[in-house]
């Protein structure tokens, strides 16, 4: 009988040992940059959507490293945002206190896909070490003119009493209280 544990256990620590899915980029002679979204550590954990996407990227990693790449792959997560905002309203927690366990339960389940992620290479937008370069590029853009400061309309629940994207907006109304949205002008 098939004990998928079993094996999925042998291989995935296979890889682990072997370091199958960490490149060393200084000596690849064939590299290979993979990058797919990074998913939003939101809620209980994956969904099939998460898999749909990251399925599809993982399969073109494995075909560039059948045809000689040497494919890096890494993972990281997206904390920031309405996803995460919401999933922390909807627990009625400050998103800060979410984050690392949400992150701990996703990279759990993540490793037991057996997809290709090289996980000496993780990212968190939350962290500091991240988002300051993020905060520097930004500058730099502005500075050079490339980004520009102005008003423009947004969607805004009077009732939230916050900004919403165009996907929490059902028929006009926010999805999370039901309100009218309106269009209000931000500086942004």
């Amino acid at each position: 009988m098939y004990d998928a544990s079993t094996i999925e256990s042998k291989w995935q620590d296979y890889w682990a040992r072997n370091r199958t899915n960490e490149p060393d980029l200084d000596s690849a002679p064939n590299p290979f940059y993979n990058l797919m979204m990074f998913p939003y550590p939101s809620a209980e954990g994956l969904h099939v959507g998460n898999m749909y996407a990251f399925t599809g990227a993982d399969f073109f990693g494995r075909f560039q490293r059948l045809r000689g790449k040497d494919v890096f792959q890494p993972i990281g997560f997206d904390a920031f945002g309405i996803h995460s905002e919401n999933y922390a309203l909807k627990l009625n927690v400050h998103p800060t206190s979410l984050i690392p366990s949400n992150i701990k339960n996703f990279t759990r389940q993540l490793k037991s896909t057996g997809i290709m992620f090289d996980w000496t290479h993780t990212v968190d937008t939350t962290a500091p070490d991240y988002y300051r370069w993020t905060q520097w590029i930004f500058l730099k853009l502005y500075e050079a003119g490339l980004a520009v400061k102005k008003e423009a309309p947004v969607n805004w629940c009077p009732s939230c009493m916050t900004v919403l994207a165009n996907e929490q907006v059902i028929a006009g109304e926010c999805e999370r209280c039901s309100s009218v949205v309106i269009q209000r002008l931000l500086s942004q």
